[in-house]
C-alpha cells in the first residue's frame, strides 16, 4: 500500500444498530487481511471520554452551542491522536460516527446555524474527510422499541422528543455524496453485515479483496 490508509465512518440515527454493525464488520475486515482502528464519538481517547461523559449525562443539561463544542473538542483530539497517525501509518480506521453527526445533531436537530456548524467542524476534523461512509436509515419509532427492548440506559440524545428525531433523521435521508451509502437498518444484522461489507468491496477492492461475506 501507498501508506495512505482508508477512513471508513458509520452514521445514523439513535438505535439505528452503528455499533451492532461495528464489530462484525471490523471482524470480516480482520478476516480479509485488514486490522482496523476501531474508534466511537465522542470518544476513543480519555479527553474525548470525559467530554462524552459530560455531555451525555441527562442528569446535567448543555445548551447548544456548548454541547457543539464538546462535540468538536472530542473530535478535535481523537482526529490529532488516533485517526491522523492511523491513516498515516496505512491503516483503515472505522469510525462510530464523524463529523456527518455534528451536522445532523447539532445543525439540523438543535437548529444551530450552517454558517457556526459546519466550519466549526471542518476545523476539529482537520480537514479531514471519510472515504466512506455509510448511513443506517431508520424510522424513529423503530429505533426508540430497539432501545426500550435491549434495556438501554437512556442518554441525554435518546430523551430527546420525537420532533427532534424527526429532524436529524430527515437531515440523514438527504445526504447524497458519491462517498456517502444509504443502508435499510431494518434488515437482519447478518444481511445488514453483508450489504455493508458489499459496499466497502465495491469502494475498496484493493483494501477489502473483492470477496464479499
Amino acid at each position: 500500500m501507498s501508506g495512505s490508509g482508508f477512513f471508513v465512518v458509520i452514521e445514523g440515527p439513535e438505535g439505528s444498530g452503528k455499533s451492532t454493525l461495528a464489530a462484525p464488520l471490523a471482524e470480516q475486515m480482520r478476516r480479509h487481511g485488514v486490522d482496523p482502528v476501531l474508534t466511537r464519538e465522542p470518544g476513543g481517547t480519555r479527553v474525548a471520554e470525559l467530554a462524552r461523559q459530560a455531555v451525555l449525562d441527562p442528569e446535567h443539561p448543555v445548551g447548544p452551542l456548548a454541547e457543539l463544542f464538546f462535540y468538536l473538542a472530542a473530535r478535535a483530539d481523537l482526529v490529532q491522536t488516533v485517526i491522523r497517525p492511523a491513516l498515516a501509518a496505512g491503516r483503515v480506521v472505522l469510525s462510530d460516527r464523524f463529523t456527518l453527526s455534528t451536522e445532523a445533531y447539532q445543525m439540523a436537530g438543535r437548529g444551530l446555524p450552517a454558517e457556526v456548524v459546519l466550519p466549526a467542524n471542518r476545523a476539529a476534523a482537520d480537514g479531514l474527510r471519510p472515504d466512506l461512509t455509510l448511513i443506517l436509515d431508520l424510522p424513529p419509532a423503530v429505533g426508540r422499541a430497539r432501545q426500550e427492548a435491549s434495556g438501554k440506559r437512556l442518554d441525554r440524545l435518546d430523551g430527546e422528543s420525537a420532533e427532534f428525531h424527526r429532524r436529524v433523521i430527515d437531515y440523514y435521508l438527504g445526504v447524497s455524496d458519491v462517498t456517502v451509502r444509504h443502508l435499510d437498518a431494518r434488515l437482519p444484522p447478518d444481511r445488514l453485515l453483508q450489504t455493508a461489507w458489499a459496499e466497502l468491496v465495491a469502494a475498496a477492492p484493493q483494501w477489502f479483496g473483492g470477496v464479499t461475506a
